[in-house]
């Protein structure tokens, strides 16, 4: 079992160097979220230190009715009488008398094999929008700091030689950067639809498992705060019912009354009420960060110190700063912001004072453009 720890811990392990493509949101999902699935799903699968998943009692006097017994509670679901939670004279909560024609209602615990494979399900689902973003993104930002993102300024690396190879590299994202301005829309508007999906994908998994608990989630863990760890008994209980039916010697149907203990239980509500307050955290970061974006949208060109505040690389200056991102259109910024994270800030400083240097060359012209239109639209009229 710690084996297979180990080799999760080393596929979910950040890589030294990696380019970040995403943020911190992002990550709480691919790489937080779906190992924490993961490591429950080998929990609810390992019978080294919980046992046989189900272990019943019955009255059939016939030796080898046990295990036949077990397989059919097992696979056509245990039950408890909803009435007996009293926590009072009973035995178990939950287990008292229920036969034929009886109108008490009960509360049937179907979700008990499945959970190894739901909990799988849903590690995956929270990988699925990383999977997309990757495939979308399609090394944009690694294939321009390629180099860069690991060079100093004495250049005592091995992937920069000399620093003549450094401004070529240099001049080369300057100039695919300058070619992209205000053209790389599907780059950002994939990023921020995949962190939408963030925020959709919580809202699917809870449903799904307050559906796969039969109703009984979206108030778990309210219920453990102001009730109590025993209310964990209904939707997770360690002992439940389960009726097995056989025929008399003149062809009469005999219910078998069996008692089941639900050993993986004790792991199960663990796991869900953690799910129920993870959630939340993660549904709330989630709305964060795309709350942020919204602010980026609004303040990006607006508010230098902001821009200050996001760059950050070796102060960048700020009649710099202003001249390109008042050039630049959202798409364009929020490209500039990845790949200063993903560069040397002094390597970074360097490329925006020649993309600001280029913009300056270009502003006559641009001006002298606006003129000529200008000019040509008092002709028109």
């Amino acid at each position: 079992m710690l084996g297979l720890f180990e080799v999760i811990k080393d596929k979910f392990k950040p890589k030294l160097n990696a380019v970040a493509i995403d943020n911190w949101a992002f990550k709480l999902h691919y790489r937080v979220t779906t190992l924490l699935f993961f490591i429950a799903t080998i929990l609810v699968t390992f019978r080294e230190y919980i046992g046989e998943h189900i272990k019943c009692i019955n009255d059939m006097p016939k030796a080898g009715f046990d295990r036949v017994i077990e397989t059919f509670c097992f696979f056509s679901t245990t039950f408890t009488v909803i009435d007996d939670f009293t926590y009072g004279p009973l035995a178990h909560p939950g287990v008292a008398p229920y036969g034929i024609g009886s109108k008490q209602p009960i509360r049937k615990h179907s979700y008990y094999q499945w959970v190894p494979f739901v909990l799988f399900g849903q590690g995956i689902m929270f990988y699925l929008t990383h999977l997309l973003w990757k495939v979308m993104e399609d090394n944009t930002i690694e294939k321009l700091v390629l180099g860069l993102n690991r060079t100093k300024l004495a250049l005592e690396t091995d992937e920069i030689n000399d620093r003549q190879d450094k401004r070529i590299r240099i001049n080369r994202i300057k100039s695919i950067f300058l070619e992209r301005l205000k053209i790389t829309k599907s780059w950002t508007w994939w990023f921020i639809l995949c962190e939408l999906l963030n925020v959709g994908n919580v809202i699917v998994q809870i449903y799904i498992t307050q559906k796969f608990l039969g109703g009984q989630f979206y108030t778990l863990g309210t219920k453990v705060v102001t009730v109590g760890p025993q209310i964990l008994d209904e939707v997770f209980p360690k002992v439940t019912k389960c009726s097995f039916h056989t025929y008399g010697p003149s062809g009469s149907i005999q219910i078998h009354d069996a008692l089941c203990i639900m050993a993986l239980n004790i792991v199960n509500e663990k796991i869900f009420v953690f799910l129920w307050f993870w959630y939340i955290l993660l549904f709330i970061a989630s709305c964060l960060i795309v709350f942020w974006r919204f602010l980026t949208v609004l303040f990006y060109k607006k508010c230098m110190t902001f821009n200050q505040f996001i760059f950050g690389h070796g102060k960048l200056h700020y009649w710099n700063l202003n001249l390109v991102v008042k050039q630049c259109s959202y798409h364009d910024w929020l490209l500039l912001k990845y790949l200063a994270k993903n560069m040397d800030g002094l390597v970074f400083r360097e490329l925006f004072m020649d993309i600001s240097e280029e913009l300056e060359e270009r502003k006559p012209l641009f001006m002298l453009a606006q003129g000529d239109k200008g000019t040509d639209m008092a002709k028109f009229d």
